[in-house]
């Protein structure tokens, strides 16, 4: 198998002069970016960074990060690209958890880096602005000349992905080569993805899809348009200008991209291909996306960063909440909700916890410096995911949520994202996520955070749930109409942070101006 380095120098023999990467009004073909690649990889080795050592990079998307990424490929190095909002302690972990040699920034961190007291005894590499004598200038990489370096092997470490932390501090997953172009390759051929792709590079390229989506259009001979940050407009622009043919993005972006001003149709004629992944995507976003785009595949990926994709539908729009079938290298089984063994499978249609077979090509092997953490998730060859769903009668797995998001109200478990898919489809509800909040009575009450398009009453909400076949134990106890959901640096809805007083202003309804003027949002 070939390592990421020698499958990128296969593109570039195979199309020299194919158009590789954009970024604003940078355009550089596969020749002349492999020649910027080969000058960062000698030069990183210049500075000290040798096979497996780990170098963190904190950028927005832009075609240096990109050319950083591949530069590590071909040098063996391993990249560890890591959150450009992050803190000055953020930082701090990241280098002290990776055991670092030296760290990649531009401006957006810059601040972060500066005020870390073990950055500064790493190399450092700036794009934009250098500060001191000590930083090196990414420009000052480029236009160098040499051999040619392909350093790494398939079973070496590639990059190393960190978590969300959702559930604490984030954890390294390292990742091989083999196991990424395992994956690179399932991702085109599950994507449809052909050499004439033009792919937006929107996603962050320290999140699985991003990185994903970058090594995707290298292998296929595509063309990758960086966009730093996502901003709806300027996104809009790019798809319009650079002619971009697929999309993949997180429900919330899709979201934000229709409710946008300048949106139009007509923007967005070139995409051909619409993907999502990350979170599930309402009945309602899926029938609007569908209306905006008439894509011809809609593909909903379900994965992890430690697995990747998990399940796949290339028909998302005809199931709503479905995430398809098992992708090409994987197995699933649903197990109950605090089992130690695999075998502890549910019957059908009952919800519980997903495992994927650690045998699948494209499975990592343990956390960064985290046995603890491995030897929790890895049972018996298996890896527990911590999410819930159940497989329909056709084999169609229902993702429903995380083990520590199921609703225990008056014995039962409740789902929250059946509630969601019901919601989203009222004309008049932009956003919702469900939670459950402490209640003397019921354990938990089932509660419906909403952002509204315009004010509704409680009873409309009810009655639409109602209507829409939801059994009545499920409707929600409670609403509360809020300016935003919290969400993260990926668009993902935090509901954890909804369990918290005040995390939101309310915004009243008719009928909701008394009750809310006496509660809390927890």
């Amino acid at each position: 198998m070939f390592d990421l380095g020698r499958g990128f120098l296969a593109t570039v023999e195979r199309r020299p002069h194919a158009m590789a990467i954009s970024d604003g009004p940078v355009q550089k073909t596969y020749a002349q970016w492999f020649a910027d690649i080969q000058s960062v990889a000698r030069h990183l080795r210049h500075l000290g960074l040798g096979k497996g050592d780990r170098l963190v990079v904190a950028m927005q998307n832009r075609w240096q990060m990109a050319t950083l990424h591949w530069a590590c490929q071909c040098a063996g190095i391993v990249f560890t690209p890591v959150n450009w909002r992050s803190t000055a302690l953020d930082i701090r972990y990241y280098l002290q958890d990776a055991g670092a040699k030296a760290i990649a920034y531009d401006g957006a961190v810059s601040e972060a880096v500066q005020a870390c007291a073990e950055a500064h005894a790493l190399v450092r590499i700036a794009v934009g602005d250098v500060r001191d004598a000590e930083t090196v200038a990414f420009d000052s990489l480029l236009g160098g000349s040499g051999e040619t370096l392909l350093l790494a092997r398939p079973d070496d470490y590639a990059l190393m992905l960190y978590t969300s932390g959702t559930t604490g501090r984030p954890k390294g997953v390292p990742r091989r080569h083999r196991v990424e172009r395992a994956a690179t390759t399932a991702y085109v051929a599950q994507n449809l993805y052909g050499h004439d792709e033009t792919m937006l590079g929107v996603m962050p390229l320290y999140h699985a899809t991003g990185v994903r989506a970058l090594q995707a259009m290298a292998m296929v001979d595509g063309r990758f348009v960086c966009i730093p940050k996502f901003e709806p407009e300027v996104t809009l622009a790019a798809i319009e200008r650079e002619r971009v043919t697929s999309l993949n993005l997180v429900p919330t972006l899709y979201h934000m991209l229709l409710e946008a001003p300048g949106f139009r149709p007509q923007r967005v004629a070139s995409i051909d291909k619409i993907g999502f992944a990350g979170a599930p995507m309402s009945a309602g976003l899926i029938a609007r996306v569908e209306a905006a785009f008439t894509p011809s595949l809609f593909v909903n990926q379900y994965g992890c960063s430690e697995l990747y994709a998990l399940t796949v539908d290339q028909h998302a729009n005809h199931k709503p909440g479905s995430s398809g079938r098992a992708a090409l290298n994987q197995r699933l089984r649903i197990v109950t909700v605090g089992a130690t063994s695999p075998d502890s499978v549910v019957p059908q249609g009952t919800e519980g916890e997903i495992v994927a077979d650690l045998a699948g090509d494209e499975a990592f092997d343990g956390y960064w410096n985290n046995a603890e953490a491995t030897a929790k998730a890895f049972k018996e060859g298996w890896y527990f995911t911590g999410d819930t769903g159940y497989f329909d009668a056709q084999g169609d797995l229902f993702v429903t949520g995380r083990v520590d998001d199921l609703i225990n109200s008056g014995g039962e478990n409740i789902s929250p994202l059946e509630i969601e898919n019901v919601l989203s489809l009222h004309p008049q509800v932009a956003e919702v996520a469900v939670v459950g909040l402490p209640d003397d009575k019921w354990g938990q009450a089932v509660t419906a955070f909403i952002k509204l398009r315009q004010p509704v009453g409680e009873q409309e909400l009810h009655h639409h749930c109602l209507e829409a076949g939801l059994t009545r134990y499920k409707c929600p106890r409670g609403y509360r109409f809020v300016d935003e959901l919290p969400k993260s640096p990926v668009g993902k809805i935090l509901r954890r942070l909804l369990r918290v007083p005040a995390v939101a202003p309310l915004r009243d309804t008719p009928d909701a101006v008394a009750r809310h003027a006496r509660a809390s949002l927890g």
